[in-house]
């Protein structure tokens, strides 16, 4: 049996630092890549929720004042359901069985709720803010995607 010299080992450990630094960064842009999904679907998930709680409100399942949008006060009114106008015995109407969290959020104590920033109906697009209804929600994130944009714009 022959012992390995010194170069084959100095040869062998720099074949192993270059595949780990090659494994690194792929190991790294999976996982961003799967957050990214999970981002995607939880938007979907959530503006989904929020235009069947507006047409639920214009078909007058959901009673309003005349000067309210028909969007929901919060994001917990999407789990928390409201009485069904329409039902008999007042049912109540159930939009999402979990609010989704925001998979870049740093806090992972944090209430679902807080942590996505939410974009009133009357706030412009370009200035999204809160105000008396939940018309969208947007990442707080200040990072960018693998595409470029940043997470609080999709």
């Amino acid at each position: 049996m022959r012992g390995f010299t010194l170069i084959e080992l100095l040869i062998t450990a720099a074949i192993v630092a270059v595949l780990a630094s090659v494994a690194l960064p792929l190991s790294e842009i999976a996982g961003t890549r799967s957050k990214e999904y999970e981002l995607r679907r939880a938007l979907r998930d959530i503006r989904d929720a929020l235009d069947a709680y507006k047409k639920a409100s214009d078909e007058g399942r959901i009673p309003r004042i005349a000067d309210q949008s028909g969007y929901p006060p919060s994001l917990k009114a999407l789990v928390a359901g409201v009485p069904d106008a329409k039902s008999i015995d007042a049912r109540k109407i159930y939009f999402l069985r979990r609010l989704p969290r925001d998979p870049f959020f740093p806090d992972g104590n944090a209430p679902s709720e807080a942590t996505w920033k939410v974009r009133s109906y009357e706030s412009p697009p370009e200035q999204p803010k809160a105000g008396k209804d939940v018309f969208d929600v947007f990442s707080q994130s200040e990072r960018k995607g693998l595409n470029g944009i940043p997470y609080n714009e999709w």
